[in-house]
């Protein structure tokens, strides 16, 4: 699993406001993910990952299309940063966020020191976007898809599953709207099928307070993990004021 330190530089980003038109009316464009921003006013959650404002017509093709996995994962390697062996973290050697024990299953022999970043990069893209189905999910909620991606590095890909699972069948209105579902940590057809009916019952404000759930899920997991290893209050601070809100 990869590491979940609190040792993040927290304002150590370089901003990019990607292709942003000034004469674009803000009534007629919607969020995006696409790359690394600082400008935490232009918004509409995570300051460090990737959501910026951009002039994405509305009616245009699927916002997935506007997801750059790549710009996530660069986030991601950003955040984690380079070398690191903390005593109270259990994951031991790690760089670029990776442990030792994913590097070592992944064929990696060397030492961590010189782990290199792409090969970071591709564990990320494959262990922690692909094999979960994220990529999936980014079809129907991008936003979603993206928050999850970043809760499976740091807790593990089913953890951020479940979440999901959770916040799914709490907000479907006592079955009114869908069906509860399985909370099995994994991303299947049942799982793709209620988050559709969410979004098209709820609409576009309905990823957005989704979201809210997850990380409302995510925030409590810290607080239980710092109470019951009392050596994880090192990171817990970390954890709060990066990976929520």
């Amino acid at each position: 699993m990869v590491r979940g330190s609190g040792q993040f530089k927290a304002n150590g980003f370089p901003g990019h406001l990607s292709n942003l038109d000034e004469r674009t009316d803000p009534r007629d464009t919607q969020y995006c993910v696409v790359e690394l921003c600082t400008h935490t006013q232009l918004f509409p959650t995570r300051n460090q990952i990737g959501y910026i404002w951009c002039p994405t017509r509305k009616g245009d093709s699927n916002m997935s299309n506007s997801l750059n996995v790549d710009a996530l994962i660069d986030g991601i390697i950003r955040l984690e940063g380079d070398f690191s062996d903390h005593p109270a973290d259990r994951g031991g050697p790690t760089r670029w966020g990776v442990t030792e024990a994913v590097a070592r299953a992944h064929g990696y022999s060397g030492d961590m020191r010189d782990f290199p970043r792409p090969e970071a990069a591709s564990i990320y893209k494959g262990k922690y976007w692909h094999r979960p189905g994220f990529d999936r999910v980014a079809r129907l909620a991008p936003h979603i898809a993206a928050e999850l991606f970043d809760t499976g590095i740091n807790m593990g890909t089913g953890t951020a599953s479940g979440f999901l699972q959770r916040a799914l069948n709490a907000l479907n209105r006592g079955g009114r709207d869908y069906q509860d579902i399985a909370v099995d940590h994994r991303i299947g057809p049942e799982t793709l099928a209620a988050l559709a009916a969410f979004l098209q019952t709820r609409g576009a404000p309905g990823e957005a307070v989704l979201h809210k759930a997850i990380e409302a899920l995510q925030g409590a997991r810290y607080i239980t993990l710092a109470e019951t290893r009392p050596a994880n209050e090192a990171f817990l601070y970390g954890w709060l004021a990066n990976r929520i809100g």
